[in-house]
């Protein structure tokens, strides 16, 4: 046998299974485009899921229409609408027919018949055990929500936010929209955007879930046009891709942009998340006015919310400024020398950084060693001098940036924007002075209330930065963490647990230390704001510490009176008793009174005093007593504890000819004329 398997051929082996190693082929270097490189990371701007990438969307629409506006110190109007669309809308919207399924098992929600079954079985076990505890008095627990299929029917809505605002120079619209990382918000300055992206983000998200393109209209308010494109994005060479660019005739003379792009989403789990962004909003730009609609096929699901405007005072807008000498790093510095138009170090560190006067330069190029002279030509300076800049940079003082370059959204707007959506029992608000991290200039604003329209009890935090609110992540921010664990509310007279607490806190400037990918919540290892967070919120404590007090006094002045009052009867009678006891006793000389007393005693021996005359003059000094101490508590507590505010007076609208609003931080007083 052995032999006889000798002579035989080798065995040929088979095609596909042979463990000799492939020569790999020679890799080639890709790149992709800033587009591409967004579309396949797009959860770092927040486009993790359909459900919230209908809310990022709607966010960065709304703030550039914010920022827009107030570019022009013109109030802003802001009006938002979701339109949900429907599979068959939708198709007819991309020219594609509506299809009947044929084959059922093929799809992710197909049931079998075992499975139905089964299923079946388990939801009447639970029936029957909710029965039981039904029976028995105890407390039966919702029904669970029939879990949903594997397969997810997808949602598409059509958002379209108008503004009126700058609106964008005619020619600048592609770029502005169809060309990721171009844009208006990359110099140093305080601005809203997280990543500078705006409408492209969603752009790049509508483009791979719909294929639809964005459609723009915007004028200029030296425009007697509008201007009208509709474009999409080449993700792989990020440059956009025209479909119409024309100029329309500008009847009504509007001036801002209206956008207008449809996306899947899922409107139903992010909902919540949607309305508390728009009502932050309100609460942090009081001088805004906003017009929020669902608009569905259902009309039970249609939902319309105005956010009226509370005053007409805006915060200044935010400057731009030169980089602070501790900020910067090799890259900026080699950046800036490229850029400049300086020809000397001398003009360089002069003109390209803050807080460097012409006298402190010519020291720091001193201390830079032989090499360094002021007139030697910046554009010369080698890898290893613009080291020996950065280092000195780093380890010499300089003054502190200016925080005036900033633009909070200030003590008075924070104030009105919590009364008018929280209606509070109390509020206190605070605005601290600049201070600095890492060379960059920041303000932190607070308020604090108490009791309110919609608010759950314990602590209920409100974060913003750059006056745009944060939803996600909040246990691990700086604000969340300050406020559960370093406040003692006792302290201030506050039931951490039992009351009704707003935190709001509200950073801006020039750098936000967003911590995560999502930049959805400010890292609390920073001590020169996590010390200055909870400073403003101390402050606004011991504002209410002190209303709560005079308030506590007040009300225990009142239990005073009620009690007071409760023994007025028992005290009547057993005082005119005791006189009528008193009278017998005068009357039969056993013991004589004299002057005032002979009177008094006479007076009730003849009933001009009665037993009633005495409750109305004890009831009399209650009141007497109780009006002095509220008087005096009037006093305290009123013009000093509450400046008085301008009130604002909201222009007439076409549709409100007959009403005008007078509104104030404590009231609203509405005319019918």
């Amino acid at each position: 046998m052995e032999t006889g398997r000798s002579s035989e051929s080798p065995e040929v082996p088979k095609k596909g299974k042979s463990k000799t190693p492939r020569k790999p082929k020679d890799s080639i270097l890709k790149q992709k485009s800033p587009a591409e490189f967004f579309a396949d990371n797009k959860n770092i701007a927040g486009f993790d899921n359909p459900g919230k990438c209908l809310y990022t969307t709607v966010r960065e629409l709304v703030e550039n229409a914010l920022d827009s506006a107030e570019s022009i110190s013109e109030l802003p109007v802001v009006e938002i609408t979701i339109e949900e669309i429907g599979r068959s809308k939708f198709n007819s919207m991309i020219g594609l027919a509506d299809h009947e399924r044929r084959d059922e098992a093929l799809y992710d929600d197909f049931e079998t018949a075992k499975a139905r079954e089964k299923r079946l079985a388990k939801e009447a076990r639970v029936l029957e055990i909710q029965a039981k505890n039904a029976a028995l008095g105890k407390k039966v627990k919702d029904p669970a929500a029939t879990k949903a299929a594997k397969g997810r029917e997808a949602s598409y809505y059509r958002v379209t936010c108008k503004d009126n605002g700058r609106g964008m120079p005619h020619d600048d619209i592609p770029n502005m929209f169809g060309r990721v990382l171009s844009g208006t918000k990359y110099g140093l300055k305080q601005t809203r955007g997280k990543f500078g992206l705006g409408a492209k983000m969603a752009l790049i998200w509508s483009k791979m879930s719909t294929g639809l393109p964005i459609e723009i209209t915007s004028s200029m308010n030296s425009q007697n046009y509008t201007s009208f494109c509709r474009l999409d994005i080449d993700i792989h060479k990020n440059v956009p891709h025209i479909h119409i660019h024309e100029k329309r005739e500008n009847k009504e003379r509007w001036h801002g942009a209206e956008i207008q792009i449809v996306i899947e989403g899922n409107w139903t789990t992010y909902r919540s998340k949607i309305l508390h962004y728009m009502r932050q909003m309100a609460v942090i730009t009081p001088y805004a006015q906003f017009l929020f609609q669902f608009v569905s096929d259902s009309p039970e699901k249609n939902v319309t919310i105005r956010f009226t405007r509370r005053t007409d005072i805006m915060p200044s807008v935010p400057l731009e400024t030169k980089y602070h000498p501790s900020a910067v790093d090799i890259l900026l510095i080699k950046r800036l020398i490229t850029e400049t138009s300086k020809q000397t170090l001398l003009q360089f560190l002069q003109h390209e950084f803050v807080n460097i006067g012409k006298s402190h330069a010519e020291r720091l190029i001193g201390e830079m060693g032989p090499d360094f002279s002021p007139k030697m030509s910046v554009k010369s300076l080698t890898p290893q001098q613009i080291v020996r800049i950065h280092q000195l940079f780093r380890q010499a003082k300089f003054d502190d940036p200016s925080g005036d370059i900033l633009s909070p959204a200030g003590e008075y707007n924070l104030r009105l924007g919590i009364i008018k959506e929280l209606h509070p029992d109390m509020v206190a608000t605070f605005s601290g002075s600049a201070q600095v991290f890492e060379g960059h200039p920041f303000i932190v604003e607070a308020g604090v209330s108490v009791g309110g329209k919609d608010v759950k009890q314990g602590l209920n935090v409100f974060r913003f930065a750059n006056r745009i609110p944060l939803l996600f992540e909040q246990g691990a921010d700086v604000v969340t963490r300050t406020a559960m664990k370093r406040i003692n509310w006792n302290s201030y007279k506050i039931n951490q647990t039992q009351d009704k607490i707003g935190v709001f806190v509200s950073i801006v400037s020039t750098k936000i230390p967003f911590k995560g990918t999502g930049k959805e919540y400010i890292g609390d290892d920073i001590s020169e704001i996590a010390s200055a967070v909870k400073t403003a919120i101390q402050q606004c404590c011991n504002q209410l510490k002190s209303k709560i007090v005079k308030r506590i006094h007040a009300r225990e002045q009142q239990e005073r009176k009620r009690n007071l009052s409760k023994y007025i009867p028992s005290a009547t009678a057993a005082i005119y008793d005791l006189l009528k006891q008193t009278t017998i006793v005068h009357a039969s000389k056993k013991r004589r009174f004299r002057d005032d007393n002979a009177d008094l005693l006479k007076q009730v021996s003849v009933n001009s005093l009665t037993k009633d005359t005495f409750r109305e003059k004890l009831a009399q000094h209650v009141e007497k007593v109780d009006y002095e101490m509220g008087l005096e508590y009037a006093t305290q507590t009123g013009v000093n504890e509450e400046p008085r505010e301008d009130i604002y007076i909201e222009s007439l609208d076409e549709d409100k000819k007959n009403l005008i609003d007078l509104q104030s931080p404590i009231f609203v007083f509405r005319l019918y004329h």
